[in-house]
């Protein structure tokens, strides 16, 4: 059987790291390294625990990309700190995680741990792509829900949701998805999208909550059917529904497009195998006397040789 292949939502879990990680964390110089040594803990623990022979850190290199704006202005829009003409918007980021990014990146490059990011996508549709192209069982750790749209049982494909660090998982499967929203992995999307997503500003269809998505879709199968029932007078859609969907539909002709992951990003090619040395120890050992990444990255590397 082909390994199992890790893919890491990056920026989820260092955000997760940062507001874990108590600030008092810092370099020597002073600078706050929570982020980073956190998510360094983190990715000790998913590879003892899970055992990957194949990781992935997956990066937003354009949180908010414009293709995805275009169809739906409101996409992410209050999260935008700053607005940049011709290239992607700064989002709104704590100030002392922005500097940790660039460290956070420099460390997985020293260790060898693949990281990818392709301009004009997010770390969603990076994660799409590796997962479409994969051969062998895929484990997706994000604090993201809207992966769950991935979720593959046949496939073996499954997201590991943090629920208390990362030592707590939530590990979501088709029967999981069943039970909680009423949908398996490929549903999700529908339902995301129908319900809204007030955290990505995503409008969803108004008085249509979660609840009354998965009805109508275990009623009309997917959004194709649902859409076909409201041009149906025999459909059992009651006439709130009907005016809410046939109002709603220029929204739902290209929301499909914004909610779903792209699974055709152009990657790089990159060696995913889970590395057991560092690619560039000199560069690690200036890395971690500058930034004081200490036990966190000892431990890492332990795991790694284990």
């Amino acid at each position: 059987m082909t390994g199992r292949l890790m893919l890491l939502d990056t920026a989820s879990l260092y955000f997760r790291a940062y507001f874990g990680v108590p600030d008092s964390v810092r370099a020597p110089d002073g600078t706050p390294v929570n982020a980073v040594r956190g998510l360094l803990d983190f990715i000790d623990r998913l590879v003892k625990d899970h055992r990957p022979e194949k990781l992935v850190a997956c990066m937003d290199a354009d949180w908010r990309p414009q293709w995805r704006v275009d169809l739906i202005p409101s996409y992410k829009a209050h999260r935008v700190a700053e607005e940049h003409e011709g290239a992607p918007d700064a989002e709104e980021v704590p100030d002392t995680l922005s500097p940790q990014v660039p460290v956070i990146e420099e460390v997985l490059d020293a260790l060898g741990i693949a990281r990818v990011g392709v301009a004009g996508y997010e770390a969603d549709d990076v994660i799409g792509t590796f997962t479409a192209r994969a051969d062998g069982p895929v484990d997706i750790v994000t604090g993201d829900r809207d992966l769950y749209q991935l979720v593959d049982d046949a496939r073996e494909i499954r997201v590991l949701y943090p629920l208390k660090g990362v030592g707590t998982l939530q590990l979501t499967d088709e029967a999981w998805l069943r039970e909680k929203y009423g949908v398996d992995g490929g549903g999700y999307a529908d339902l995301a999208l129908l319900r809204g997503d007030p955290s990505d500003g995503l409008p969803g269809v108004p008085g249509v909550g979660e609840k009354t998505a998965a009805k109508l879709l275990a009623e009309f199968g997917d959004l194709a059917g649902i859409v076909a029932a409201v041009d149906d007078p025999r459909a059992k859609l009651t006439p709130t529904q009907r005016k809410r969907l046939t109002e709603a539909a220029p929204y739902l002709a290209v929301a499909p497009k914004v909610v779903r992951v792209a699974g055709d990003v152009p990657l790089p090619d990159v060696d995913t195998a889970l590395p057991h040395t560092p690619r560039d120890p000199a560069a690690l050992d200036a890395l971690a006397a500058r930034w004081g990444l200490g036990g966190s990255l000892q431990r890492l590397l332990t795991t790694l040789e284990a």
